[in-house]
């Protein structure tokens, strides 16, 4: 049986001390997806977005979604990381799996390349917590995305934030939230293989 990880994150609130708000880095892939995700708990943790992305098709892709995420969290008032544009890390990474299916062991290559570096760099800079908003999407399991984070924490030294962002209706409210925000929402997870694979007109 899955783990709930909605209820985990809510355990680790519930524990929280009372009147502090613990640091998290939270990985985002896209301003839509982290948008209620922020938005849930950004009056627990003084979060700072981290949009790293090396798997974009294109630095065209890149900059359009990191522009919104910019946009996005000054909406929110919340701090953000922008890292560069580097497809090659990205690419080096899946060397031999180009031709995986969506959702197989490529995309697992792809969650484990963004999340270690995410536990890296909240190691570095002293974050209490580190977590992704990739569990938003209903497209994305998240025991697997969970199994990734916990050991890119363990291997960093850097706690890991049990999510599923699209329970509680998650998804639903980011859908709302696009929309409120007039934020650009792509069709596609981001890279090259994912864009390829979408049905031609």
């Amino acid at each position: 049986m899955a783990e709930n990880y909605n209820l985990e994150m809510e355990r680790v609130i519930r524990a929280l001390p009372k009147g502090q708000k613990p640091t998290l880095l939270l990985h985002s892939c896209c301003a839509p997806c982290s948008s209620a995700c922020i938005e849930r708990l950004k009056d627990i943790f003084d979060i700072t977005v981290y949009y790293y992305n090396p798997n974009l098709d294109s630095e065209k892709e890149y900059l359009l979604r990191s522009t919104e995420q910019v946009r996005l969290a000054k909406e929110l008032g919340v701090k953000v990381i922008i890292e560069d544009y580097n497809q090659e890390e990205f690419l080096t990474a899946v060397k031999g799996h180009e031709n995986s299916k969506e959702g197989g062991s490529r995309c697992g290559i792809c969650f484990a390349l963004r999340l270690d570096k995410t536990a890296k760099k909240a190691k570095e800079d002293g974050y209490d917590f580190f977590t992704t908003t990739l569990t938003i999407s209903p497209l994305k399991n998240g025991d697997r995305l969970n199994g990734i984070g916990y050991l890119a924490g363990e291997k960093h030294g850097a706690k890991w934030l049990a999510s599923d962002f699209k329970k509680k209706g998650g998804y639903l409210r980011s859908i709302e939230l696009s929309k409120q925000y007039d934020l650009y929402r792509q069709n596609y997870c981001g890279c090259i293989f994912s864009k390829n694979a979408l049905p031609k007109d």
